[in-house]
């Protein structure tokens, strides 16, 4: 069934040159724009984006260390490796499950959607978009990205549930920040830090 459903995606790959050129442009840059989000987010938000951009990094790295552990465990080859496949976007012949773009674009989205709904909604529109590009330029199955979602929604889940543990170590790195001189800072950020 993982194979037919990726099929049935991939199948139209090399044949429809805008939704070619889109979801190459998502896989290889995904991430890239979900970074100047986040790096926006940090220089322009108050203190509360400030800590949501902090705990959406902490989430998205335990996920990726996540994945690498899932994927020594479990090896499933890539999809273009075991069959011939319309491969729009080369890569190399790693552990497809699971997929290291979802999961860490998931984790990213889910992390800002816990406390900013709007644009935590059009992040995991987004995220959802990245990992269905995955599938259509031929680097992942479904599968691949359904546990990188299955991953990033714990982990998302686990951080948040982790806050007030984390909230010291997050709020202290926050009140260094804005006592560095010369750096964009929020009229906020002169004000004590409290998330209470």
């Amino acid at each position: 069934m993982n194979y037919s459903l990726f099929k049935s995606i991939n199948q139209h790959a090399g044949h429809h040159p805008f939704w070619d050129g889109l979801m190459a442009g998502v896989t290889n840059n995904a991430l890239f724009i979900f970074a100047i989000v986040l790096v926006l987010m940090w220089l322009f938000g108050k203190n509360d984006m400030k800590r949501t951009v902090l705990y959406a990094g902490i989430t998205g790295i335990v996920a990726l260390i996540l994945n690498a552990v899932i994927a020594n465990i479990y090896f499933e080859p890539r999809p273009f490796v075991s069959h011939d496949v319309n491969l729009l976007v080369p890569h190399d012949a790693d552990a497809s499950f699971p997929s290291d773009h979802t999961t860490g674009a998931i984790a990213l989205a889910f992390a800002v959607l816990y406390v900013h709904r709007k644009l935590g909604s059009v992040m995991v529109a987004f995220a959802l978009l990245t990992g269905f590009s995955r599938i259509y330029v031929g680097n992942h199955y479904p599968f691949d990205v359904a546990g990188s979602i299955v991953v990033a929604g714990i982990v998302s889940l686990v951080i948040y549930k982790l806050y007030p543990i984390l909230d010291p170590l997050v709020n202290g790195i926050i009140r260094i920040y804005n006592r560095i001189p010369f750096v964009p800072k929020s009229k906020e950020s002169a004000r004590t830090i409290d998330f209470k």
